[in-house]
């Protein structure tokens, strides 16, 4: 509202509501932070776990920074930015979501205290800026190179993924099951190795022990043969995928067939029968012995087929017939009259099996297969779900080593060294802008004394004996959180790869400048819902943004 010779003039609607200047910035940080510090107690090897309740009353446990910010329903806009963050983290690297996280939260925390000592927001933005090229640039010059046959180094990077989640207590089966499924479908590109973890299929079944996880160097597909008539298992087994069905098409046009005689519709019947027949007749031509259709497989086509002994699936996804076309090495045809014995592919053995009282179909023995299959097994749902998680972890983290070559010692370590090497960096710039780039180098603490304080140590203490050690004895000495003092993370082969720790460091900073550089926030009114409470900001907060509430529920 604005007056104009007296006269009221309406600029934004009744109910808008507007904050300006450092009320934004406040409530923005505010909003951020009590995210950062939702997920802070996940962080480590000892790190906690969260249990999300959703509307429904699905349950989820899990210390998955990822997972639990995709399952929390946000309202606050500046919270949703960190959800990104997490979600960019995740994409990008495959794990470190926490630690972007907690870093974004902390250099907020610490740009607030520049803000009130009347420090313009454009000079923490340089500042943070300045300091997180310089980061990149510092970590790269600690990284330490791997080759990707080093299966040691990578067995090492997979189990430190995998500390700290539930299925820790075997890492080293989950670690080689991971290392293995990436080594087996990376391809070399250009002298580099490329993996697409979409080849990598982790299906899981409750039931058994988690021990009995295996790595099938093929596909299982979640379905049964079509026909109890059909073999249960076929030894080398010569495979047709078909992506169309195995039914009698349709006209295109609408047509319509008058048929006055008994005979008719019995000659009708004939032909529809004898064109089945001849589909199947063209498949059993080409030696094909096991067949995978994309859509449906007429009751007739089944009896036939049967009768021909070839084992048939139908309704097989599209992204499991790539996967079969990749492990087996056969060509996905349209047509069935297009089938040629140099399309099938070939598996040592095709079976159905009984796994917790279902049915699955197990395609195992493929030759230098492409795609291969990870089956998860555990005592509940949701401790198949976590196992999973934990290893789509470890299997991103390997194929990121693979990929870049390098990696960084953990537990705090990288952290204290970024914490030393800006302050110096501070020092060379001089100008207000140092004092932004003293408290990127504070806020990157954060990291070593959570591990600490989610291990039960005195966090002071131990942050103050690391970084003293860490300047003593090398880029190495990060914290232990289980002996709880500090150590050389390399000789305990606790090492993480550079990727996930350079796109932490500017997922963090990123986000943290784009809150800092929001000066106005102008929120229209929300619909008031039935029975709730409306205006404000989404979701209806007390007192708009300006509430406590930051409108996080589940």
């Amino acid at each position: 509202m604005a007056q104009l010779s007296g006269q009221p003039v309406v600029i934004l609607p009744e109910g808008t509501q507007r904050y300006v200047g450092r009320d934004a910035q406040r409530l923005n940080i505010l909003a951020a932070r009590i995210i950062a510090e939702t997920v802070r107690t996940t962080l480590g090897p000892k790190g906690m776990d969260k249990m999300l309740v959703d509307s429904l009353g699905d349950v989820v446990v899990t210390n998955d920074g990822a997972t639990i910010l995709d399952r929390i329903d946000l309202q606050h806009p500046a919270a949703k930015m960190m959800v990104e963050v997490a979600k960019t983290q995740d994409k990008e690297a495959g794990d470190g979501t926490t630690t972007a996280v907690v870093i974004a939260g902390e250099l907020l925390r610490k740009a607030e205290e520049l803000l009130d000592q009347n420090i313009h927001p454009s000079i923490i933005v340089k500042g943070y800026t300045m300091a997180a090229e310089k980061a990149q640039e510092i970590l790269d010059g600690i990284a330490i190179e791997v080759t990707p046959d080093d299966e040691d180094t990578l067995m090492k990077i997979a189990m430190t993924s995998i500390t700290g989640k539930n299925a820790e207590s075997h890492k080293e089966l989950f670690a080689k099951l991971a290392v293995e499924a990436v080594k087996q479908v990376a391809e070399k590109k250009d002298g580099k190795f490329v993996v697409d973890i979409d080849n990598i299929k982790i299906e899981k079944k409750a039931g058994e022990s988690v021990e009995e996880s295996e790595l099938v160097r093929g596909v299982v597909i979640d379905k049964e043969r079509v026909h109890p008539r059909m073999p249960k298992r076929v030894e080398n087994a010569k495979i047709a995928l078909i992506n169309d069905a195995l039914e009698v098409k349709k006209t295109e046009t609408d047509a319509k067939i008058n048929i006055t005689s008994p005979d008719q519709l019995y000659s009708f019947l004939e032909q529809e029968e004898k064109m089945l027949k001849e589909m199947v007749e063209q498949i059993a031509a080409t030696g094909a012995n096991v067949l995978f259709v994309q859509k449906g497989i007429d009751d007739l086509a089944q009896h036939y087929l049967a009768k021909a002994g070839i084992l048939a699936v139908r309704r097989v996804k599209k992204s499991d017939m790539e996967k079969l076309a990749k492990a087996t090495g056969a060509k996905v045809v349209t047509n069935v009259k297009d089938l040629t014995p140099e399309d099938l592919g070939y598996a040592e053995v095709v079976e159905e099996r009984k796994i917790a009282g279902e049915s699955m179909i197990f395609v195992e023995g493929c030759r230098n297969p492409k795609a291969v299959t990870i089956l998860v097994r555990g005592g509940t749902e949701h401790v198949v779900d976590e196992v999973e998680r934990a290893l789509e972890d470890a299997i991103k983290v390997t194929k990121d080593v693979m990929e870049d070559g390098a990696v960084l010692p953990a537990g705090g370590a990288g952290e204290i060294e970024l914490s030393i090497k800006l302050d110096e960096f501070a020092k060379e710039v001089g100008g207000k802008e140092a004092l932004a780039i003293e408290n990127f180098a504070e806020a990157l603490k954060i990291i070593p004394k959570t591990l600490a304080e989610n291990a039960g140590l005195d966090t002071v203490e131990m942050l103050v004996k690391a970084i003293s050690e860490h300047k003593n004895r090398g880029v190495a000495i990060g914290i232990d959180v289980f002996a709880g003092e500090p150590a050389d993370m390399l000789a305990k082969g606790i090492i993480e790869p550079l990727r996930v720790k350079k796109q932490a460091i500017k997922s963090a900073s990123e986000a943290a400048v784009m809150i800092l550089r929001i000066d106005d926030v102008i929120a229209a009114k929300v619909s008031k819902p039935e029975g709730g409470q409306g205006g404000g900001m989404p979701g209806g907060m007390p007192g708009g943004m300006g509430g406590m509430d930051m409108g996080m529920g589940m």
